[in-house]
């Protein structure tokens, strides 16, 4: 739904700045995202050191990182074209909502509320809320529990192959939409129900009934 790739380019280079590295192009960068924070900063400190160094090195990192991305999350981000539009296209249509994220809740809602979000979801859940996340079922599955919905009434609508892979596991469908960072992976090649240009567009595909 948002477009963040300036900040966590900024925070990831503020962290590696803090390690003594060189900065990342942001092409680099983003293509970590995706897995959490945790994946990104593993990823983006082990462009310079071996597996064994980067765990060593690792919760330096994650201290840096997370204190970057607190002071720069939101202050760059965006929505896609029709996200707006396309939540309330849902809402119009009786559609309940909620949000499943692997960016950690600490960051996912203050981000939510800056980009004016947050009160389209009846319910939110990060990366950490749970014991897994995406490309896990467990939060798509507490979705359909707290909606006291079956799977196959659920649609999810994403941009990644996580996205993908937590819906069929879950049993829920699925649309995605082709923006998003996807691990540089094209979306044409992830497993879907059809992929949409907008939420807008997706809006208009989904029934309430």
């Amino acid at each position: 739904m948002l477009h963040t790739a300036q900040d966590l380019h900024i925070a990831v280079n503020r962290m590696r700045e803090g390690l003594g590295l060189a900065s990342l192009d942001l092409d680099t960068a983003i293509s970590f995202v995706g897995k959490g924070a945790e994946n990104l900063v593993r990823k983006s400190i082990g462009v310079d050191f071996s597996a064994s160094e980067v765990e060593l090195r690792f919760q330096e990192a994650m201290v840096l990182f997370e204190k970057h991305y607190f002071d720069v999350n939101g202050e760059f981000a965006s929505a896609y074209p029709g996200v707006h539009e396309g939540l309330q296209e849902m809402q119009a249509k009786g559609l309940r909502l909620a949000c499943v994220t692997n960016k950690p809740i600490a960051f996912t809602l203050p981000l939510m509320k800056k980009t004016g979000l947050h009160d389209y979801f009846e319910i939110i859940y990060g990366g950490d809320s749970f014991a897994k996340r995406k490309p896990d079922p467990m939060q798509l599955l507490q979705v359909c529990a707290d909606f006291k919905l079956a799977p196959a009434q659920i649609v999810a609508i994403g941009d990644s192959i996580n996205d993908s892979k937590a819906a069929r596991a879950a049993g829920c469908k699925v649309l995605n939409v082709p923006y998003g960072y996807n691990h540089g992976q094209a979306i044409q090649d992830v497993d879907t129900d059809g992929i949409v240009s907008s939420l807008l567009d997706a809006a208009h595909l989904i029934s309430p009934t």
